[in-house]
């Protein structure tokens, strides 16, 4: 799991292929007037959803896997931003209530495990999960204007 502001990004471009066109987008995207929705940016290898997020709060949140695709996740700026997100994340490896079996078209596995940490997202700050990282989005009590992108893990 990665945690970091948006102006920082260029440190993590090394780290896959898919991550320099996903923080490419995410930089020029407008904040101020988002389109909403899911859209392929580079075929089913890098999608991203935008989004306004409804809280779940902390005892709501699900802790939630994927396989083929790791998640950027940004809490877009002001002026259209809202709230600071909130994020549950726990180990993969530490996961043993499984709560709904991997659905392999949603690409998602949920698990009842509580969080080990809470992370407070702020806007214009993103989170990269891996496959290792399962986490609990949307778990503060604000609406938050969110985008993800996700970058299929094999890239070839």
């Amino acid at each position: 799991m990665i945690l970091d502001r948006l102006e920082q990004c260029p440190r993590y471009l090394d780290l896959h292929p898919g991550f320099a066109p996903a923080f490419e987008y995410l930089r020029a995207l407008d904040p101020a007037d988002p389109e909403f929705g899911r859209f392929e940016l580079d075929g089913e290898r890098l999608i991203v959803i935008i989004e306004k997020g409804t809280p779940r709060t902390q005892s709501g949140a699900r802790l939630e896997v994927h396989r083929r695709y790791m998640d950027i996740q940004l809490t877009l700026p002001p002026p259209n931003g809202h709230g600071v997100e909130i994020i549950g994340w726990r180990p993969l490896s530490e996961c043993r209530a499984l709560e709904a079996t991997y659905d392999e078209q949603r690409d998602i596995e949920f698990f009842a495990d509580t969080p080990r940490t809470w992370l407070t997202i702020p806007p214009a700050t993103f989170s990269i999960f891996f496959p290792t990282d399962a986490h609990a989005p949307l778990a503060g009590e604000e609406e938050v204007l969110k985008a993800i992108v996700k970058v299929a893990c094999h890239w070839s």
